[in-house]
Parts: C-alpha cells; structure tokens; sequence
C-alpha cells in the first residue's frame, strides 16, 4: 500500500495550485468531464446514431483523410477543454503553444471549446456523419468517447513518422488500450487517477486502506463517497474484489453493483458525487471517499488533513485523449504538435500547471527543475510501483453500455 501524507508545498507549488484554483482543474474540468460520461448519448445515443443510417461502433471502416494543407497554410486548429493548458501570468497567454509557434512557424489557434463529452459530440456529428471538416485539427476527448469515434470511422490514423516524442516516451501505463491498440488513432493529453482519499481528522484513527473498509466498516457508516462516474466507482469495486475492470463479465458487474447496493441500503454510503466531494471531503462530512487524483494534489494546498491511499488491490486510471478528425485541413500539422507535447521538457511545463498525469516518460528531472514538490509527487508522475497498479475499464459494447450505465443510474438515483 502506498500513502501520502502531506507536507508544506513549495512556492513554485503553491503557485502553481492557487493558479489551478481559479477554475481550471477540479473545480470546472473535472466537474464537467464526468457530467459527460453517464449522460444521453452512454444511454441512448449509439441506438439513435445507427437510427439515423450512421454505423455503430465496430463497424466503420476507418477513418477518411483529406488534402493536407499544412505546407502551404502554417497553422492548426486545437479544440480543448476550459482551463487544461498552461497559462502566463497575465492569463492570456500559453507559454507553451509560444513556444511551439517560435520553433515551428506554425501559428496555434487554440479553442477552450469542450466543456462536455456530450455536448462537444452533438456539436462535431453533423459534419463527422456527412464526411464534412469541423474545422478542427486536433480534438480531445475521453478516452470512452475517442473509443466511439475511432470505431465509427471519424479519425485519421496518425502517420507515426510525424511523432518520433510520442512514439518513443509514451508511458508504458497508457501505450496499449483495448479501444486503440498501438495508438494508431489518438496520444493521451493527461492521464486521470482514481483514488481513496480521506480526512485524516474525521477519521480520527480509523484505518482506511481499501474499497472494503470503505464499504464494510461500520464505523464509517454515513461518511462514505463514491463517484457518480459508473467506471470509477463500479472499477474500483471490481478490483477490491479480486475482478480485473478489463475482463469482467456481466456476472461480475451484477456483483460489484450488489456490494454498492448493500452499502446504499445500509447507509453505509452518504451519497454519490460529482466533483463536489471535494468540500465534503475538507469539511469531513466524507471521512473517506472514493476521488480524483488531481482534485487531491490540489486541495492538499490549503487542507493538510486531506491523503489518499492506493490500495493494495489496485486504482482506475483513464484519460483524454488528443485525435485528428476525418478531412481536417492540416493534419501534419497537427501531429507535430501533439509531438511537440512528447517531448518531455515540454511537458514538464504543461504539468506545472495542470497537475494531473503525465503521460510521458522522462519528465521528472524537468519537472524538478520548475517545480520539485510536483516532480516529487506520484499522483503527477507515478513510480514504477504505482503505475503497476492502474488498472483501465474495458471498452464496452453499445448493448453493455446501455445496461451498465441504466443499472448504475438506478443506484444513483440519478
């Protein structure tokens, strides 16, 4: 087992946390990503696409390119999520897409434009469906929702020449899932932990070291959180019981629902949230709770009660994930600035600022240099130990999808 108790950040760190706290991270990013993920389209919207004439996952066949203009028109177009870059001083600009465009000559036209899975899909799927350019070069999404449009034929397969950085420093954690073996079609932008946190203060020595303490110690009963995010909540609880989240069965779902149900029933568990366990987890109204890795880097800043625990049996790791849509105009373009992320010196600085999961290999010496207490920290750059328990959700078909998603809605009451 692996704790983390915290002690006095760094300046550099502090900063770069007060920063993160005007919105960015865990208090608008996270917020809105899993208000995505259990939405229409997880339920509903693979049944209403394929009503429509347009192909479910699996069985496109493949994604459709277009003339790339990147020679002659020295720019690219990336859509990303609110407040998921690094910013100066002055909040307008990004130090690194500065530095890009110096070395490059390529000019960044940068959109904060995502702020739902869901909503971001319903604004693309016109032009994706009807073989039309969206005006994007580069995307990011979730990795569930990369997973769809890969399988829908509406991505470009990278020309892996163009990406030497990613190809060769991609952390072994994120090189191979099931949705996008090689990564042929998509590079993670940051990786996303799940974890055990708790209040050190409103535990007041009760051992917290697994998903069954959470869900079985009586002790805790009302001051316990889950995650209203299905893959999550219903992974860490596979793991807890001995269940692998990228191999189980329909029967294995049903139990871990079982174990969340008892727990509800029992009033074990106070509720399912959101991001807004994070204030009942720093007012202790959670002694512990199932959270977000890089919520937890942040509110350690201002809450030294608040850890976190991984647990022996293993935590949930996702991502999001950069991709080039079908007949995008530059995507040469495009892929060396996803490249340009791979180098490590560059996203160092990208961590700095964001605090979540790096997904590229070398970057702790330059991280250091920036930031120490965040080079230091494996909830930003996981150790070897750690990385070897991040465990990822299966991709799922659009009948399972359905299911899960409607059963675990039903335990939510949402």
């Amino acid at each position: 087992m692996d704790q983390f108790e915290p002690d006095r950040l760094t300046p550099a760190q502090a900063a770069a946390v007060r920063r993160g706290f005007r919105g960015r991270a865990a208090l608008t990013r996270r917020s809105l990503l899993r208000a995505s993920a259990g939405g229409a389209l997880a339920v509903g919207g693979l049944g209403a696409l394929s009503g429509c004439g347009i192909p479910a996952a699996g069985k496109a066949q493949g994604g459709t390119s277009a003339q790339d203009h990147s020679a002659t028109e020295k720019v690219v177009d990336f859509s990303n999520w609110t407040e998921y870059i690094d910013v100066d001083d002055s909040g307008k600009r990004h130090p690194t897409l500065d530095t890009f465009a110096r070395r490059t000559g390529i000019k960044v036209k940068y959109t904060e434009d995502i702020n739902d899975n869901n909503e971001f899909f319903g604004k693309i799927q016109p032009q994706l469906a009807t073989g039309q350019d969206t005006g994007r070069d580069i995307i990011v999404l979730t990795d569930w929702l990369a997973a769809r449009l890969i399988r829908l034929g509406w991505v470009q397969k990278l020309d892996q020449s163009n990406l030497p950085h990613a190809f060769a420093n991609l952390s072994d954690q994120f090189r191979a899932p099931d949705w996008d073996p090689g990564r042929a079609y998509s590079y993670p932008w940051q990786g996303i932990s799940t974890v055990i946190a708790y209040n050190k203060k409103a535990l007041d020595g009760i051992e917290v070291r697994s998903v069954s303490d959470l869900l079985d110690n009586p002790k805790l009963r009302g001051r316990v959180g889950f995650l209203s995010e299905m893959r999550d909540s219903v992974g860490m609880t596979l793991l807890d019981m001995g269940k692998d989240p990228a191999k189980f069965s329909d029967d294995d779902f049903d139990a871990a629902m079982a174990r969340l149900q008892k727990a509800v029933d029992n009033g074990q568990i106070r509720r399912f949230t959101g991001n807004d366990y994070t204030s009942d987890l720093t007012k202790g109204d959670f002694a512990a709770c199932v959270a977000w890795a890089g919520d937890i880097v942040q509110l350690q800043a201002d809450s030294p009660d608040v850890g976190y625990v991984i647990p022996d049996s293993g935590y949930m790791t996702s991502s999001d994930n950069m991709l080039i849509p079908n007949r995008a105009r530059h995507k040469t373009n495009a892929e060396r600035l996803m490249d340009f992320y791979y180098e490590p010196e560059n996203a160092a600085a990208l961590a700095a600022y964001i605090n979540y999961v790096t997904p590229v290999d070398g970057v702790k010496p330059h991280l250091a240099k920036i930031d120490k207490g965040a080079a230091d920290n494996p909830l930003i750059i996981p150790d070897k130990t750690m990385a070897a328990k991040s465990h990822a959700f299966r991709s799922l078909t659009q009948k399972e999808e359905t299911a899960y998603e409607e059963k675990f809605a039903k335990l939510t009451g949402a």
